[in-house]
């Protein structure tokens, strides 16, 4: 058990954790989440041996190994393989050992430590570090190239790696997606999944952590929350306490105004003046429970965008690339008025570079660019950053984008950002990562293009951003194509996608479930293999009907297919007219009234049992419909 008993900790003045408690079972996986600077690293450094509690103390299992990721790599001329290789340092043990032993030509020691190294199945260490390599993106010609030769971003995966290959029963994970495309996301959310020890992740990323955690830990207000299940689960938990509060929270408001009225009534009267006094001391004693604050800081929209044209750019039998260095060729695709494009592929396959030709931050190599009358793009990168101004403020630099709109207006929207207060007249340099984030958004959002190309916009978010990025996206009306490794942000937002591969562009005919479908078979299979998820040309539907041509078909076999569909939409809108009956329940707060515990249990368990029935039903559906699509009409 790892247990934390009344631990506190403090920044400085500020006091991130209060007095409070947790316990962990080995083999858990912990979703840590709350806001940015709550306290989600200083913990990580106390687990880690770095530093200590302010009070209270924090209980580990004997001899644990930790693996944590480094935040820094020298730029050393050792292959890239032999630095991961290095993350497993019983196996480095084991080695070394051999060589002493064959150096002291000892052949008892010898055998013994051949022993020790098999065990550790020792003679596949290199083929587990070049896997763990090719599913964070590595190339096969990465392998053996010097970790110097790295930027920054691939050593950080470097470093991923090297955390990975350690044989821990305690891994920390501190927003490992930072730098990863979402390939290496999905296979990463993979490996966690497989992970026997105990996990500690602090991510942003909803998807992973409804993929990895089985329970959360939420930093709220000084203490620490613990949730069984996912992330989504957490939100469920979490929605509930919120109203249970929200309710004990008025009936403690109307018992605290009927005493107070007692006191300011009969404080001065000598009779009265010792019942006044009693509830004096009954309103000092009492725990003051805080309001339910459900609110994000964050609430923003995009401003209506002028007209765009339709289509609102064409590219022509386009080549992509740097000089003599081609990306992307015979690139051909028309971006309609009210497009949501999301691009998938591997890092360094070119959506970048694609992008950037939509953009016309790069002229075309061959072909044609055609821009639609009136198009007004707005480009988001992460480079872009660097162009913010570092010692304006943001009303300085919204200012400098539209000096006829009046001050007050333009600290009323940034304040949809959380740039509140003296925040708005702050310079830039003292700012985060995610809060110059958040101001490059807030300046191009103002500038209403009717073009929006996002390359990668969530890093460095928070998820209270990331929500209401996702909310603001969902009800613009331009055209969009955006690259993420967010997969919630990519389904919630793109209604196709495309796949950039093996230097060419192609309509990817599935959904990011396939494209993770796709990834795992790869990867298993055929390392360093990115070759498109089905024969080019060849759409899931083709497959289909390819598929059905093998086998029977006619009549006798397909109405037993369609019976069982139109009982499964029988029962799917049933168990629909159910949940939705137990969602309004539950988000009444007079369900909770004054405390009925066990009620509530009970509809969450119920809730809880139709969603998974529901889930499952219309996966079931879903694969009877296509199973009748594949057989062709009927004759």
């Amino acid at each position: 058990m790892i247990t934390f008993r009344n631990i506190t900790l403090r920044r400085g003045d500020k006091v991130l954790l209060d007095s409070t408690s947790a316990a962990f079972v080995p083999g858990a996986r912990i979703g840590v989440v709350g806001a940015n600077g709550c306290g989600k690293s200083t913990l990580f450094s106390v687990l880690a041996g770095e530093t200590h509690t302010d009070g209270g103390d924090i209980e580990m299992p004997p001899r644990q190994t930790l693996s944590r990721v480094f935040q820094e790599t020298d730029a050393s001329p050792r292959p890239a393989i032999d630095y991961v290789l290095d993350g497993d340092p019983e196996l480095r043990a084991a080695e070394a050992e051999i060589i002493a032993a064959e150096a002291a030509d000892d052949g008892e020691r010898l055998a013994h430590a051949h022993e020790v190294f098999n065990s550790m199945d020792g003679w596949a260490a290199r083929a587990r570090a070049a896997t763990v390599m090719d599913g964070l993106g590595f190339a096969s010609t990465d392998i053996d190239r010097p970790v110097a030769e790295f930027s920054g971003g691939w050593r950080m995966r470097l470093n991923l790696a090297h955390a990975l290959m350690r044989r821990a029963d305690l891994l920390l994970l501190d927003e490992p997606t930072n730098h990863l495309d979402l390939d290496a996301v999905m296979w990463l959310e993979r490996w966690l999944a497989g992970f026997r020890g105990t996990l500690f992740l602090i991510s942003h990323d909803r998807e992973l952590l409804d993929g990895t955690a089985t329970e959360i830990l939420h930093f709220d207000a000084g203490k620490l929350k613990q949730y069984s299940g996912n992330y989504s689960d957490f939100e469920v938990a979490r929605a509930m306490a919120l109203s249970q509060q929200a309710a004990a929270f008025k009936r403690q408001q109307r018992q605290i105004e009927k005493l107070q009225s007692f006191v300011d009534r009969f404080r001065a009267k000598a009779t009265k003046a010792r019942q006044a006094q009693s509830r004096i001391k009954a309103l000092e004693r009492m725990e003051r429970i805080a309001p339910a604050h459900v609110d994000s800081p964050f609430s923003f929209s995009f401003r209506e965008s002028a007209a765009g044209p339709d289509p609102v750019l064409a590219l022509e039998d386009c080549r992509a690339g740097y000089g003599d260095h081609v990306v992307l060729d015979g690139i051909k695709m028309s971006i309609r008025e009210g497009a949501r494009i999301g691009l998938l592929g591997r890092n360094g396959a070119g959506k970048s570079t694609l992008i950037q030709l939509i953009n016309g931050g790069i002229a075309p190599l061959a072909g044609t660019r055609t821009e639609g009358r009136g198009l007004s793009i707005g480009y988001f990168a992460q480079h872009q950053l660097e162009t913010l101004d570092p010692q304006s403020s943001p009303l300085m630099h919204m200012l400098r984008l539209d000096p006829r709109v009046r001050e007050q207006e333009l600290r009323d929207y940034l304040g949809g950002f959380a740039f509140v207060g003296d925040m708005a007249l702050a310079p830039v340099d003292r700012f985060s990562g995610g809060e110059k984030a958040r101001l490059a958004l807030a300046l191009l959002i103002w500038r209403r293009p009717n073009l929006l190309l996002l390359d990668e916009p969530t890093n460095h978010l928070d998820i209270d951003m990331r929500e209401a990025l996702t909310e603001a996206l969902q009800e613009y009306q331009g055209a969009l194509v955006l690259v993420s490794h967010d997969r919630h942000l990519l389904r919630t937002t793109c209604d196709e996608f495309l796949l950039v591969a093996n230097g060419q562009v192609a309509e990817y005919d599935g959904d990011l479930d396939d494209y993770r479908q796709f990834l795992s078979t790869r990867q298993s299979n055929a390392p360093n293999n990115t070759a498109d998820a089905r024969p080019k040309g060849q759409s899931r539907k083709e497959e289909r009907r390819e598929a059905a041509k093998s086998r029977q078909s006619g009549t006798g076999r397909r109405r037993p297919i369609e019976k069982r569909s139109g009982a499964l939409e029988k029962d799917i809108a049933r168990l629909g007219a159910d949940l939705q009956r137990i969602d309004g329940q539950l988000a009444d707060t007079g369900f909770y009234g004054d405390g009925t515990s066990d009620a509530v249990r009970k509809a969450l368990s119920e809730r809880a049992k139709l969603a998974e029935a529901l889930a499952a039903m219309e996966n079931e559906w879903m694969e009877v419909l296509s199973q009748l699509e594949a057989m062709g009409p009927d004759a």
